[in-house]
């Protein structure tokens, strides 16, 4: 289903941001010797939107879901979600794994890896997960492209995983969650909703399944949001990737905490 546009509502942060321009050029104009002051204060702030770009949870550059909503919580529900995926080694067997213990998830997928493994995907919504964009070219750069190239990232990969899965994803997860100012009203012209996360695993570069798990546990409650990787995974000492050694032993922990396990697009219904 092919969702519309819809309006950009800048965040306080970016609307403030507006108003010190508009101030610092008619204070510029009216008293033309306070410019360095005027300059250190456009400076100041581009620095302050630049870190929040750089904190993946940050909600000063717009709408960030970092937990689920409150009536999920209530309903003590969790989010799984996968990134960097599909992967045909890796992304099966977590398919696996998550059929045994019914748990639904979702799947932020790069476009191009899409395109390389189109049945993987559509085997992700067959299960009953959800497919989600994670942008078509995974760059490491994308925090730095400038408008036209972040919507043409992003749109390339929305069009690729709808017409492979039949099902327009609707959240978007950059790179790294790294973004810049830019980003948000990108997203409302693509209809797509920014997922960071509660907690993350850092299982691309932990290789002890220990150490992921415990990150994972610690404090898990209801309305957590988890990011782990099918793609890209480290691995642990047995070889397998980390996901695989560690989505059991997390898989039971959720269950005996009596906490239940949905993708993020049911838990906004």
């Amino acid at each position: 289903m092919k969702h519309m546009p819809r309006p950009w509502n800048p965040s306080p942060a970016i609307q403030a941001s507006f108003a010190l321009h508009g101030a610092a050029a008619l204070g510029v104009l009216a008293m033309p010797g306070h410019w360095p002051w005027a300059l250190g204060a456009l400076a100041a702030n581009h620095l302050i939107l630049t870190t929040a770009g750089l904190l993946p949870r940050s909600t000063l550059l717009g709408t960030n879901l970092t937990r689920l909503p409150a009536a999920a919580s209530a309903r003590r529900e969790i989010a799984l979600t996968i990134d960097d995926g599909p992967d045909p080694e890796v992304t099966p067997r977590v398919l696996d794994l998550l059929d045994i213990a019914g748990a639904p998830a979702s799947f932020f997928c790069i476009g191009s890896r899409a395109r390389r493994f189109p049945v993987l995907c559509r085997e992700i919504v067959r299960r009953g997960h959800r497919v989600e964009n994670h942008g078509d070219s995974h760059s490491s750069a994308f925090a730095a492209f400038g408008m036209r190239h972040m919507h043409a990232d992003i749109a390339a990969a929305q069009s690729t995983l709808s017409d492979i899965t039949g099902q327009a994803p609707r959240f978007f997860r950059p790179t790294a969650g790294l973004r810049s100012p830019l980003l948000d009203p990108v997203l409302a012209r693509l209809d797509l909703r920014l997922a960071a996360w509660t907690r993350r695993a850092f299982d691309t570069r932990e290789g002890d399944p220990q150490r992921v798990f415990q990150r994972l546990i610690h404090r898990l409650g209801p309305g957590d949001i988890l990011l782990l990787h099918d793609g890209h995974a480290a691995r642990a000492p047995t070889g397998e990737a980390l996901i695989v050694a560690v989505l059991p032993r997390l898989l039971q922990a959720i269950a005996e905490s009596r906490l239940n396990p949905v993708t993020l697009t049911h838990s906004l219904a």
